[in-house]
């Protein structure tokens, strides 16, 4: 199956000084750089969906699709940015990852295919509900792209709103396994506790 991966840069690092949260340094590398170097050898191609001026990346070499829906919507039109471009280039599957979680399962993609619904999101226990799910990283079959467009113009902004009606299933993580940054804590922790 041919698979591409759209990292979505989305947030700013605005309780850390502003710019970009992905370009926030752990250790030696950029937080986005982490995500690329985890990913790209998962799938066939990677995109970066961010907005704004798209010449601020043109040092990770890849792609740059900003959302195609107006007022920021949310992860979900990064995912249909993504979809659309996948579309373009001849992939039948999307892979989202967060461009603020530097540690995600390198067998990611391989879990995640294991389900055979048109969308997989990934999932960490939760001792009160069972399973957490983290909608930024899910398997997006590229044939929803047009549903999604139409959803989002009508309104639907969370995740799982949509995901739901599509059938999604989850695949369970380990509880650690999509440690975001958000905080100067959040780096702190990072640098102390991941390879």
């Amino acid at each position: 199956m041919s698979e591409c991966a759209v990292i979505l840069a989305g947030g700013q690092a605005s309780r850390m000084g502003g710019g970009d949260k992905g370009r926030l340094m752990l250790g030696d590398q950029s937080l986005i750089q982490r995500v690329i170097d985890r990913i790209a050898p998962q799938v066939d191609q990677v995109v970066l969906n961010a907005n704004g001026d798209p010449s601020r990346f043109a040092d990770l070499g890849l792609p740059v699709v900003a959302d195609s829906v107006a007022d920021f919507p949310g992860p979900l039109a990064g995912v249909l940015a993504g979809m659309d471009w996948a579309a373009e280039h001849g992939h039948e599957w999307l892979i989202s990852v967060a461009a603020d979680t530097p540690a995600f399962p390198r067998d990611l993609v391989a879990r995640l295919a294991e389900r055979d619904t048109p969308v997989v999101l990934a999932a960490t226990p939760d001792p009160e509900r069972g399973r957490l799910p983290q909608p930024t990283f899910g398997r997006w079959q590229v044939a929803l792209r047009h549903d999604l467009r139409a959803a989002l113009h009508d309104g639907v902004r969370k995740i799982r709103q949509w995901t739901q009606a599509q059938g999604e299933s989850l695949v369970l993580f380990g509880p650690d396994d999509f440690f975001n940054i958000n905080t100067p804590e959040d780096l702190a922790w990072a640098e102390q506790h991941l390879p």
